[in-house]
């Protein structure tokens, strides 16, 4: 019985990975206008990284070992190799800018200014600013399509989104405003998803969550003319506000399940979150987590939703397949943005009140269990993580 004894806890160790990987979280520290580097192969600090005034939200490039921050308070974006954990630019942008998103490619990144009211478009070949278009007031989470289309920015004084056009290959004009929709009060956070996984260019979808409200607007984004669906119904070639969903009061983050079929909005002052089925636009079912739910991350196998709980110091693990929350961990002071790591071993969550980064194992021989604390910054922002096989000297 021994050596089925012995394979019986092979799950319940950590890990282990080639000399080649590495992985790393980066979160951005608004106190100390620092980005702070965790390594996730050996569970500790790395180092901490100098980079512009009150960094906010971040990026990673899914093509380039590169990361992106948005710094507030310096106007500016800095870039972050991966490999050499170094700032290598510093990309001036417009007033505050809040968000950052890159290309699915990985050739362009795109800032929401909230305080230009404006939206740069970055080249990261060259890594400069290449355009600026104008959007709505208090422009705050821009979004790219999955097909690399069509750009997505909400904007929270305005109440409305602004779409637009990419011109993925017009360096001139590279983006085009293409429609704008309002009766969105406090538009937040925004999901993309394709309206079918097999075909890209049959149009997509955008969730947007209304948080001086109770709702998450949904908005069809065209469909081009030459696909199936474009071809067989011209309507569908058009931006189109579909509805307005009710979920809880101040809805502020949308998680989108990997096959895209459900979004998950956190409803921050209902202490619950909102179950919308995105294929028939309706609220399939609210359910009661913790105290102020502030965002989610689902799992990568569509079974489950981990919510941070900013009110009670806690994550909850939410079972999509049974509907009810199955566990709690007890997490830092204040629990706000979180992030998987690749291999959905740990799940790290940023404590903005704690100044610090609670990292939870999955595999826990009694289910999900905070295994340490981690240096987070002094107000820990964003956090977002990269993995990479660098190249080994040859011998």
């Amino acid at each position: 019985m021994l050596p089925a004894l012995l394979g019986g806890c092979h799950r319940y160790r950590f890990p282990v990975y080639p000399a080649s990987y590495h992985e790393f979280a980066y979160v951005s520290d608004g106190a100390d206008n620092t980005v702070t580097v965790l390594d996730l192969v050996y569970l500790r600090r790395d180092r901490t990284l100098p980079v512009g005034r009150q960094p906010t939200g971040m990026a990673v490039n899914p093509v380039r070992n590169e990361v992106y921050v948005a710094n507030m308070g310096s106007d500016s974006v800095s870039v972050i190799d991966a490999e050499k954990n170094e700032v290598v630019r510093t990309i001036g942008v417009h007033r505050t800018p809040y968000s950052i998103d890159v290309a699915p490619d990985g050739k362009r990144a795109y800032v929401a200014n909230s305080g230009s009211n404006t939206v740069s478009v970055l080249d990261l070949d060259t890594r400069r600013e290449i355009s600026v278009s104008a959007t709505g007031e208090a422009p705050g989470v821009v979004r790219v399509s999955p097909d690399n289309r069509t750009l997505v920015v909400s904007n929270r004084v305005a109440g409305s989104i602004s779409v637009y056009t990419i011109h993925a290959e017009d360096s001139a004009r590279p983006l085009e405003l293409r429609e704008a929709f309002s009766g969105c009060k406090g538009a937040t956070d925004v999901s993309v998803i394709p309206n079918s996984a097999q075909d890209l260019d049959s149009g997509s979808k955008a969730f947007v969550a209304c948080s001086g409200a109770h709702n998450v607007m949904v908005v069809w984004l065209a469909a081009t003319a030459d696909s199936w669906r474009g071809k067989q119904d011209a309507t569908l070639q058009h931006d189109q506000m579909l509805c307005l969903l009710d979920v809880g009061k101040t809805p502020t983050h949308l998680a989108v399940k990997p096959d895209g079929g459900e979004v998950f909005s956190t409803n921050f002052d209902s202490d619950s979150i909102s179950e919308i089925d995105t294929w028939n636009n309706n609220v399939s079912g609210t359910y009661v987590v913790g105290s102020k739910p502030s965002r989610a991350v689902i799992s990568q196998d569509n079974s489950s939703v981990w919510v941070t709980d900013f009110g009670s110091d806690s994550a909850t693990l939410y079972s999509i397949d049974d509907g009810r929350p199955e566990a709690s961990v007890h997490t830092g002071s204040k629990p706000d943005a979180l992030a998987f790591s690749a291999d959905e071993h740990l799940l790290l969550v940023a404590d903005s009140g704690s100044a610090d980064v609670s990292v939870i194992r999955m595999q826990a021989q009694n289910g999900p269990a905070l295994f340490t604390l981690l240096p987070g910054g002094g107000q820990p922002n964003d956090i977002v993580v990269k993995s990479f096989h660098a190249k080994l000297p040859s011998r």
